[in-house]
């Protein structure tokens, strides 16, 4: 059965002396607006998930290279394994959502060019998921600091002009670090009733979401994200009394009153109760 009532979220989290989210585009700087203002994007907060998904045993498609399951060396490897190109796309659809978590919850676009050598015909299955995750912003502006770092020894033996070995460093043992000292970051979430009928997410599945949300960040930990780094303060649920929600999303959303130092306000809404669930 599918989700039966419309379901909002939000969780609150705190940055010490973390990379939360780097740019790639920026030098790998904490991603933030023309303002000032920290940003965690979307896709990353869902690649937590995931990670915490698979960390509780669910099948999920996505999965990192440094954090994969199975053999497979791509998406497509992974989708062939379990929908077959010809069949229809409602059939390949059902197949997909059920067995993978994530597809089921997010969506997924299996968008595949034509492969002549395994005979498999240029495909594209859209997934419209009933799951939605806005960006986190901090809630002030955030302050960054850049360390410059070195390594110990060379990647790559350097050479002078002529191709000769010199007795130097090379460029590539220098590199940037950064971090924002101290922050408090919420980002939003809604479960759409109407979307999970078609992909089949359940109740069941959004109680998995609900429980794993408050240890978003445990076993996470990197260089540039040390344990302990990032953490969950509060995760705020509100679920609806029929699949059309008690109040919009927005309103539901904007209803949550979240101060500085991470503590909350959350009055009860056209008779919608919130409930406050602590980080792990």
């Amino acid at each position: 059965m599918s989700l039966t009532n419309k379901v909002d979220f939000a969780v609150v989290f705190s940055v010490k002396n973390a990379n939360p989210n780097g740019d790639p585009l920026n030098g790998n700087r904490p991603r933030t607006n023309y303002s000032g203002i920290g940003e965690v994007s979307d896709v990353c907060i869902k690649r937590k998930i995931r990670n915490r998904l698979m960390q509780e045993g669910q099948e999920v498609f996505v999965q990192s290279d440094d954090n994969k399951l199975d053999e497979c060396k791509s998406l497509r490897e992974r989708a062939k394994a379990v929908i077959d190109f010809k069949k229809p796309i409602a059939e390949n659809v059902k197949l997909a959502c059920k067995k993978w978590f994530d597809v089921r919850a997010f969506g997924q676009v299996f968008a595949y060019k034509e492969d002549k050598k395994d005979k498999d015909p240029a495909v594209s299955i859209p997934v419209r998921g009933p799951v939605s995750i806005h960006t986190a912003f901090s809630l002030d502006k955030v302050s960054i600091t850049s360390t410059q770092i070195t390594k110990s020894v060379n990647s790559e033996t350097p050479k002078n002009k002529v191709g000769e070995d010199k007795d130097k460093k090379s460029s590539d043992t220098m590199g940037m670090k950064h971090r924002v000292d101290e922050a408090v970051y919420v980002f939003y979430g809604s479960m759409n009733p109407q979307l999970a009928i078609k992909t089949g997410f359940s109740d069941d599945d959004a109680k998995v979401i609900k429980e794993i949300l408050p240890k978003l960040f445990e076993n996470d930990a990197s260089s540039a994200r040390p344990e302990g780094s990032m953490e969950v303060l509060k995760v705020v649920w509100w679920q609806h009394d029929h699949p059309h929600g008690n109040v919009s999303s927005a309103k539901v959303h904007r209803s949550l009153k979240v101060n500085s130092d991470g503590t909350i306000k959350c009055p009860e809404i056209n008779g919608l109760k919130p409930e406050e669930i602590d980080g792990f």
